[in-house]
């Protein structure tokens, strides 16, 4: 795609790299225009609110709960859901990268769960590098 593709008011600024082209399509970029659309207006409210919220905070003012949903804090009989059974044995967890050495300790170590991090192999435009 080139600097002058633009879909649903979308216009590209850089030229999109070939080893990514298949990922960001006219549909895909289509997609993202149509979600943009749908929640733009939302997400300016809720940006507004946040800024509301802090200038209230900057002046002094406390954070609270919402008096909405006090009759939850008020229940004493209220509980929340059981984990799912998946999660319900999770005190042991190894993080680390995802080479194969990492990976291979990882799967032999007996934990129950491990959390791969893929930072510095995700895709990026070269602007961002």
């Amino acid at each position: 795609m080139s600097l002058t593709t633009s879909v649903l008011g979308v216009k590209l600024l850089q030229e999109v790299e070939k080893v990514h082209q298949s990922i960001l399509t006219p549909e895909a970029i289509k997609f993202l225009a149509t979600l943009h659309c749908y929640f733009e207006p939302t997400r300016r409210s809720l940006l507004q609110l946040c800024q509301l919220q802090q200038a209230c905070l900057d002046a002094g003012g406390l954070l609270d709960f919402n008096p909405q949903t006090s009759w939850i804090r008020k229940d004493l009989t209220w509980q929340a859901a059981s984990p799912a059974p998946g999660l319900r044995d999770c005190r042991v967890e190894i993080t680390g990268p995802v080479d194969c050495k990492m990976v291979i300790n990882a799967l032999n170590s007996g934990a129950a769960t491990y959390m791969a991090d893929f930072k510095g192999y995700e895709p990026m435009c070269q602007s961002y590098s």
